[in-house]
């Protein structure tokens, strides 16, 4: 039998102390390199986005790769990236910590939306009260402590 699989994922994680560090003129060419990374582990982008403090990904994850490995060398990847290309010079790092969250095939497209539209929903909305909504969304206990 062969194997299937429709591993549907949401990560979020942030800028190191949540700075805004992220510049619009370069984020595109962060965002390509991030989707060849997935590519090359063998997962489908569905969606990324984020604004000058965070990332939203979308994407289908291999069943070979642990979430929490992946994250760690996307996080490392970029990290990279952004120095060795100069492309963001406030950039100072990653965050510890970030958000996975199993998703439904069903949500993919009100997801992409959503993600597509962080600029617009961050009018509103900060990234921690859209963080804490996250965890609240998929009934995940966390202490506010932890989230500064």
């Amino acid at each position: 039998m062969a194997t299937h699989t429709q591993l549907l994922y949401h990560f979020v994680f942030s800028t190191k102390h949540r700075e805004p560090t992220i510049v619009l003129d370069h984020k595109k060419r962060l965002f390509a390199y991030i989707h060849q990374l997935l590519t090359n582990k063998n997962c489908h982008l569905y969606r990324i986005n984020g604004i000058e403090d965070h990332l939203h990904i979308l994407t289908h994850v291999h069943p070979t790769i642990s979430i929490s490995s992946l994250i760690k060398d996307i996080k490392l990847a970029a990290d990279d990236f952004i120095k060795r290309e100069d492309i963001f010079p406030k950039f100072k790092g990653w965050q510890d910590g970030y958000g996975a969250f199993s998703e439904s095939y069903l949500a993919k497209d009100r997801l992409i939306n959503y993600i597509k539209n962080q600029e617009e929903h961050h009018q509103k909305v900060s990234f921690l009260d859209e963080y804490k909504s996250l965890l609240k969304e998929h009934e995940i206990e966390f202490d506010e402590k932890y989230l500064l």
